[in-house]
């Protein structure tokens, strides 16, 4: 964990800094990709998925760590090679895992999220999730650590392979010659994956080297006279995160449950994506897009300041996980999850406001009072760096005045959402 948060330390300003670049440039050239809050949802999807990856919030069927110490056939020390060989491995193991989230009903509700926005753009390279629970890689990667590979080459490779994903989700850089869009993936190839055009659906798994598309048959090139339109074809029409990672899950469960189906409760985990039983379809039919030119983007009207405000809550919650990032060593993993609980129930009670949503305000209340504790609490029984003690009570008054925008929020009665059409 304190490796990753250390990765972090590094890769989110990096993040912001390319982030902030891509909105001046937009905004110079005339091209604004980026829109305030669906910047903000990706954000706070970005924090949420971090802070469960630092806390360690999920669970290897079988650790690469218990094969090699138990049944790896040489004891290898760490060489050069090594990394290149893994680095491809973990790529080859991306595009599988990759698929099976885009071709299984089930397993879409891990990947979702990454496909929500109706935009594409930096910050939409952040939207991860919170709901893969489980995690199936190591099943690929299964011969290396048979071989002995050194776990501490994976811990060092990860990070990269990840950040390396980043740069490719913009609309500002067009194709990029024959031989690097042969070799690797570039934003043209993701911007085909991101697209609910029928041609493009399901197409260009790869996270790193584009041939593996080539290879399994699953690519395709970027057309000029087919726009990408992007999104999910079932609208998510929310900016909470962390209700968009589980509404898909929500749909199958709740199908597994109502239809009448014996055979149907077994399938519906495992057909493709977006299956459902006839007679829950029958009964509950659900809208989705058919023409995606005939998308109507989620986009209500939200204050100005309700805008701002939600800006600034996106600033302090990263604030605060970088804070717990980097002292999670000082303190019990059970504060941890504590603290991480309560980055959650912020991201959740500010996304909820952006919907328009009176019950996020007094969300944000309780959030609000519960920060103000638990800083009281730290500040006290934690030996803090000055500065790290200073702002986090510069941030518990922020919270004060969190508690009465809230309540100005609440009394409000022209603070709703408009759609505009």
């Amino acid at each position: 964990m304190e490796s990753l948060a250390q990765a972090l330390n590094i890769g989110i300003p990096l993040f912001l800094i390319l982030i902030a670049i891509e909105f001046l440039y937009g905004y110079f050239t005339h091209n604004q990709t980026l829109n305030l809050p669906d910047t903000v949802s990706s954000l706070s999807s970005g924090i949420t998925n971090i802070t469960k990856s630092v806390l360690g919030l999920i669970v290897a069927i079988v650790s690469y760590d218990w094969i090699e110490r138990n049944f790896a056939i040489f004891n290898l020390e760490v060489k050069w090679w090594m990394f290149p060989v893994v680095f491809i491995a973990k790529d080859f193991s991306g595009y599988w895992i990759h698929r099976f989230e885009h071709k299984v009903n089930y397993f879409w509700n891990r990947h979702i999220i990454h496909h929500s926005s109706e935009e594409f753009n930096l910050p939409c390279a952040l939207r991860q999730s919170i709901s893969e629970i489980f995690s199936f890689g190591i099943f690929f990667v299964f011969p290396l650590a048979f071989l002995g590979i050194p776990s501490e080459v994976f811990a060092i490779v990860a990070p990269i392979h990840l950040f390396a994903q980043f740069w490719y989700h913009t609309r500002h850089i067009n194709k990029m010659g024959k031989v690097l869009e042969y070799v690797i993936v570039t934003p043209s190839h993701h911007r085909v994956h991101h697209a609910i055009n029928d041609i493009y659906l399901d197409k260009n798994f790869s996270q790193i080297f584009i041939f593996w598309d080539r290879i399994f048959g699953t690519f395709q090139e970027e057309l000029e006279n087919e726009p990408c339109v992007y999104g999910v074809k079932r609208q998510v029409n929310t900016w909470n995160p962390i209700i968009i990672n589980f509404q898909h899950a929500f749909l199958v469960w709740k199908d597994f449950i109502l239809t009448r189906s014996w055979k149907d409760k077994f399938k519906i985990w495992f057909m493709p994506t977006g299956w459902r039983p006839a007679d829950r379809e029958a009964t509950n039919p659900i809208d989705y897009i058919k023409d995606p030119f005939t998308q109507v983007k989620y986009q209500p009207f939200i204050k100005v300041w309700v805008q701002a405000w939600s800006l600034i809550q996106t600033t302090v919650t990263v604030i605060i996980a970088l804070v717990l990032f980097n002292h999670i060593s000082l303190i019990p993993f059970y504060q941890a999850l504590l603290v991480g609980a309560f980055i959650f129930l912020e991201v959740y009670s500010y996304t909820t406001i952006m919907d328009g949503k009176k019950h996020g305000a007094v969300l944000e209340i309780i959030k609000s009072i519960i920060g103000i504790v638990g800083i009281y609490y730290f500040t006290q029984n934690l030996i803090l760096e000055s500065w790290v003690s200073s702002l986090l009570i510069a941030i518990a008054v922020y919270y004060g005045v969190c508690i009465l925008l809230s309540a100005y929020y609440l009394v409000d009665k022209t603070a709703k959402v408009e759609t505009i059409v």
